[in-house]
C-alpha cells in the first residue's frame, strides 16, 4: 500500500457566516480509532445540517470533527483495531458525524456500507445521510409498511427524492410537497403518485381528495413551523407524524384535542449525535432491505450537481437558493 500523506486538505469554518467562511486548509490526516477504518474520500454529500454547522446553529457532538460533512464515499485505506467486515481496498459509502469535507476521513466500521452496483462515488456520496435518516424515521419510527399512504414534505431535497422512490419501492402510495410545478414533475417522476405544489394548492385538502377523506398514515415532515398543524388535520387515524427537521421553527401551537381524537403520534429523531452502535443496526437494515434496490437499479440517487471540494461555498450557496432537485456534492 501506498505510505498515507502526514496532511490533507479540508475544509474549515473560519468563524459563523455566509458560504464564504469555508476556507481550504492543511489538516493533518486523522488515524483511524479502535473500531474504525481511514477513508480516501472521493466525493462527500452536502447537507442542511451542514448549512446549520457553518451558521453556528448546529454544535458538533462531543468528540466528533469540527470540518463539517456527513457523508462520503471513497476508498478504504487504513483499518484501526478491530474493524471487522472491511479490508483495505474496498470501495465504502459511509455516515459520519463530521469531517466529511476532507481528503481523508475516519468513520466507525459499522457505518459504512459497500458502493452499489454501478454507481459512481458521487452517487454514493449522496446515499448515507438521506438513507439512514428516511429509513431510521420512515419505517423504524413510523412503521412503514406496504399500502400505506405517505405525505413528504420537501419532496425534491435529498431526503424528499429518497423517501418517495423507497415508499414506492415498498408498496406504499407517496404524495410529496415541492415549490414550483418543475418539481412537482420531477416528485411524480420518481414515483410520487401526486405532486402537490405547495405555492398554489392545500396539500391538506389535496390529500383528504386522494384518500377519500381518510388523510395519510405517515407524514415525513421537514418543515415544522405552520405545518405541524396542517399535518395534524392531513392525517388519518392513528396517523404517525415525523418532524426531522424545521426549517419554518420549532416552536408551534397545536390542537391536542384534534391529536386525541385522531389518536396521532407525533414523534421525531435525530441521527448524527447517536451512538455507532445504533447507526450500526440501521447500516444492517439497508444493507438487508434497501442496498438490494440500489444494486438492481430499483431505487437510484438522485444527483444534481458536484463542485470541487475547495469550491465548498458555491455549494452551499446553491442549496440555500432550494433551486436543485436531489443531492450536492463535493469532489476531493
Amino acid at each position: 500500500m501506498t505510505a498515507l500523506p502526514e496532511m490533507m486538505t479540508a475544509i474549515e469554518i473560519s468563524m459563523p457566516g455566509e458560504p464564504d467562511v469555508l476556507r481550504p486548509s492543511l489538516r493533518p490526516v486523522p488515524q483511524p480509532a479502535e473500531g474504525e477504518v481511514l477513508i480516501k474520500v472521493a466525493a462527500s454529500g452536502v447537507n442542511r445540517p451542514d448549512l446549520l454547522q457553518r451558521q453556528g446553529h448546529y454544535p458538533v457532538p462531543p468528540g466528533a470533527s469540527d470540518i463539517p460533512g456527513l457523508e462520503v464515499a471513497g476508498t478504504v485505506v487504513s483499518l484501526g483495531f478491530g474493524a471487522h467486515r472491511l479490508a483495505v481496498g474496498d470501495k465504502v459509502c459511509a455516515l459520519v458525524a463530521g469531517g466529511g469535507y476532507a481528503e481523508y476521513c475516519t468513520v466507525p466500521a459499522v457505518q459504512c456500507l459497500p458502493v452499489p452496483t454501478g454507481l459512481s462515488f458521487e452517487e454514493a456520496a449522496g446515499l448515507p445521510e438521506t438513507f439512514f435518516t428516511v429509513w431510521s424515521n420512515l419505517v423504524d419510527r413510523a412503521h412503514f409498511a406496504a399500502g400505506k399512504t405517505v405525505l413528504i414534505h420537501g419532496g425534491t431535497s435529498g431526503i424528499g427524492t429518497t423517501a418517495i422512490q423507497l415508499v414506492k419501492a415498498m408498496g406504499g402510495r407517496a404524495f410529496a410537497t415541492a415549490g414550483s410545478a418543475d418539481k412537482v414533475q420531477a416528485c411524480e417522476r420518481l414515483g410520487a403518485e401526486r405532486g402537490i405544489d405547495y405555492r398554489t394548492e392545500d396539500f391538506v385538502q389535496v390529500v383528504k381528495e386522494l384518500t377519500h377523506g381518510h388523510g395519510v398514515d405517515i407524514v415525513l415532515d421537514m418543515v415544522g413551523g405552520d405545518y405541524v398543524q396542517r399535518n395534524i388535520q392531513a392525517a388519518a387515524v392513528d396517523g404517525i407524524i415525523v418532524n426531522i427537521a424545521f426549517l419554518k421553527g420549532a416552536k408551534v401551537e397545536i390542537d391536542l384535542n384534534l391529536v386525541m381524537r385522531k389518536r396521532l403520534t407525533l414523534t421525531g429523531s435525530t441521527l448524527r449525535p447517536r451512538p455507532p452502535a445504533e447507526k450500526g443496526i440501521i447500516a444492517d437494515a439497508l444493507r438487508a432491505h434497501v442496498w438490494p434496490l440500489l444494486d438492481a437499479g430499483t431505487v437510484k440517487p438522485v444527483l444534481f450537481k458536484t463542485f470541487p471540494l475547495a469550491h465548498a461555498d458555491e455549494a452551499h450557496r446553491l442549496m440555500e437558493s432550494s433551486a436543485h432537485i436531489g443531492k450536492i456534492v463535493l469532489v476531493a
